[in-house]
């Protein structure tokens, strides 16, 4: 088999360890994630982390943009259908709870109260929203507050619930009944 390009072989470790630190810090948060974990699984060595990330709260910043990049292209935002958006925001969750576990670490470890991410990361969001208010799609409000209601209700049935964090393991009409109520939900909550 003929060797990688050596281009081709950084992205592929480089990948290797995103999805690896995305386990660990998922799993651990970042106070108790080890780097010599990250390495031994993701095949590399430490030198190679830190080239690549600079540090250890450098690697949890690149594995939550990464990871955000991933749900953004997965379940893309769109402010007329913010409905079917959060549906697709469940959908992502089921798939893939470490997402949430690592926006939970974020709260508990760096920011326990304020916004989690900066305004930067939701501009466009914000921007289309409203857009949607002013063609009269959605009620009035901010849009900022507007998008957090959603979001939280898209989290409703997550890993960061207090009440119940829903499985793949759970029937396909258990999921169908919560699609449907958390779409009419969210319609409703939004109707100009």
């Amino acid at each position: 088999m003929p060797e990688l390009p050596s281009t081709a072989r950084g992205t592929a470790t480089r990948r290797r360890i995103l999805d690896v630190a995305a386990d660990e810090f998922a799993e651990r948060g970042i106070a108790g994630a080890r780097i010599e974990r990250i390495t031994r699984a993701a095949r590399t060595n430490k030198a190679q982390v830190y080239g690549y990330f600079g540090s250890k709260d450098g690697l949890f910043d690149a594995v939550v943009s990464d990871s955000i990049d991933r749900l953004t292209t997965i379940a893309p935002f769109e402010g007329a259908d913010l409905a079917g958006w959060a549906v697709r925001l469940y959908d992502e969750y089921l798939r893939q709870p470490e997402l949430i576990r690592l926006t939970t670490w974020i709260r508990l470890e760096r920011r326990p109260t304020g916004r989690l991410f900066d305004d930067a990361d939701h501009a466009a969001k914000l921007t289309a929203i409203e857009e949607a208010q002013a063609a009269g799609r959605i009620r009035a409000g901010d849009p900022f507050e507007l998008l957090t209601l959603v979001i939280g209700m898209s989290c409703a049935w997550s890993p960061a619930s207090g009440v119940y964090a829903a499985g793949l393991d759970e029937t396909a009409a258990v999921h169908t009944r919560r699609r449907e109520l958390l779409r009419e939900s969210v319609t409703r909550v939004l109707a100009p």
